[in-house]
C-alpha cells in the first residue's frame, strides 16, 4: 500500500463496538479506531459521552487506501449495519451519543455519501424515511483502549450484545446474505 494514499472515513451507527468488525480485515484498511467526535468537550471520556452534555457521538475512524477499498464501498457496507431510520439512537442504545452519521471529510466523501442516502432512499428497502445525517468531519478523540477491537477482547459479551439489542436480527431481515 502507498502510504501517501490513505484517507479517513468516520461513520457513526450507534455502539461504536458495532462498527468496527464490518470493515475490520478489508483489503487497504490501515487502521479502525473507536471514538467520539461532533461535540463541544475536548477530550471526553466514554462516562461524559453516555452521560451527555459533551455533544459527542460514538463512532468509529477508518484509515483507508481508496486505490484498493473504495469509499463508495465503505459507505455501503455502514448502511448495512445500521436502522438509517433512526435517528434517536441505534438499537437498545438511546440518545445523542447513539445517532446515526456519517462525517465527511472532503466534498467527494460529501458527494458519494449524499448520492448514497438519496439511493437508498429511493430503492424502498425501508418503509421510513432515511434520516442519517451526513455532516463535515470533527475533531475525533480516540475512545479508552478497553473499547478498541472489542469484538476481538470480549467475543462473548459482544455476540450477546449484537443479538440482544436486535442488531443482528435487523441486519438479517434488512440484509439478508448481503450484510457482512
Amino acid at each position: 500500500m502507498d502510504h501517501n494514499h490513505f484517507e479517513k472515513a468516520t461513520f457513526a451507527g450507534g455502539c461504536f463496538w458495532c462498527m468496527v468488525k464490518p470493515f475490520d480485515e478489508l483489503p487497504g484498511i490501515k487502521s479502525i479506531i473507536s471514538g467520539y467526535t461532533g461535540g463541544i468537550t475536548k477530550n471526553p471520556t466514554y462516562e461524559e459521552v453516555c452521560g451527555g452534555g459533551t455533544g459527542h457521538t460514538e463512532a468509529v475512524q477508518i484509515t483507508f487506501d481508496p486505490a484498493v477499498f473504495p469509499y463508495k464501498k465503505l459507505v455501503e457496507i455502514f448502511w448495512q449495519q445500521i436502522d438509517p431510520t433512526d435517528a434517536g439512537g441505534q438499537f437498545f442504545d438511546r440518545g445523542r451519543s447513539y445517532r446515526p452519521a456519517i462525517f465527511y471529510h472532503n466534498n467527494e466523501q460529501k458527494k458519494i455519501a449524499l448520492e448514497s442516502k438519496e439511493n437508498l432512499q429511493a430503492s424502498r428497502r425501508f418503509k421510513k424515511p432515511i434520516v442519517v445525517e451526513i455532516e463535515p468531519a470533527s475533531e475525533f478523540y480516540a475512545a479508552e483502549d478497553y473499547h478498541q477491537d472489542y469484538y476481538k477482547k470480549n467475543t462473548l459479551r459482544y455476540h450477546a450484545y449484537q443479538e440482544g439489542s436486535g442488531r443482528n436480527a435487523f441486519k438479517q431481515n434488512h440484509w439478508g446474505d448481503e450484510s457482512r
